[in-house]
């Protein structure tokens, strides 16, 4: 007869608290992993907080080199007149002034900080569009349309200012600068693009 035995019986498999354990440990091993990762290839994954543009003080220099860009011809052509009244008769003086008012920005008068990076964005603010030609009118086509009796070259010099004033209310109207910016946005854009510059921000 056999006599049962006090030796306890070998464990076939893990407790759950054990196995709770090993998946825990397991968990953090990957976790530590996967952070290693990230830090090593950051970059790759776009999760780095260092900007990706470079810009230099050179690219800066060129732009503001580039001086008068012109966006927008406005072509105007003003009927200015002026009466004085006399005790017999009265004196007129009027002419037609034709004219060509150029719309634009000069790069000239962007700051040293006109362009620079906001994260992987290259960000460039232009000079306020504005007309880059005050002697838009054009003197040899200027004709007289009415004279009646005597006139002096400050009366005329009055016409003339008066012309340019009217001229300028015409082109710089809020619609004119609008489509201005517009082609200037457009433009601008086509050059940093040409410049290797991707993701571009215009901000007037």
């Amino acid at each position: 007869m056999t006599l049962p035995s006090n030796k306890p019986e070998a464990s076939s498999g893990f407790t759950w608290k054990e196995l709770l354990l090993r998946v825990l440990a397991l968990a953090a091993v990957a976790a530590l992993i996967v952070w290693g990762l990230i830090r090593s290839c950051g970059s790759l994954f776009n999760f780095s907080s260092a900007s990706s543009v470079d810009i230099s003080a050179a690219q800066i220099e060129t732009i503001r080199s580039i001086g008068e860009w012109e966006f927008l011809a406005v072509s105007d052509e003003e009927l200015i007149d002026t009466t004085r009244r006399g005790f017999f008769s009265d004196d007129h003086l009027a002419r037609i002034y034709y004219g060509t008012l150029r719309i634009g920005i000069d790069l000239q008068e962007a700051g040293p900080d006109c362009l620079f990076a906001r994260g992987d964005t290259v960000v460039l603010r232009p000079p306020k569009i504005r007309l880059l030609d005050d002697h838009f009118i054009d003197e040899a086509r200027t004709e007289p349309f009415h004279e009646k009796g005597r006139w002096t070259a400050s009366d005329r010099e009055d016409l003339y200012q008066r012309a340019a004033q009217r001229m300028r209310q015409v082109a710089l109207s809020p619609q004119n600068i609008a489509s201005a910016q517009k082609n200037a946005d457009a433009q601008l854009r086509k050059m940093l693009t040409a410049m290797g510059f991707n993701n571009i921000t215009i901000e007037w």
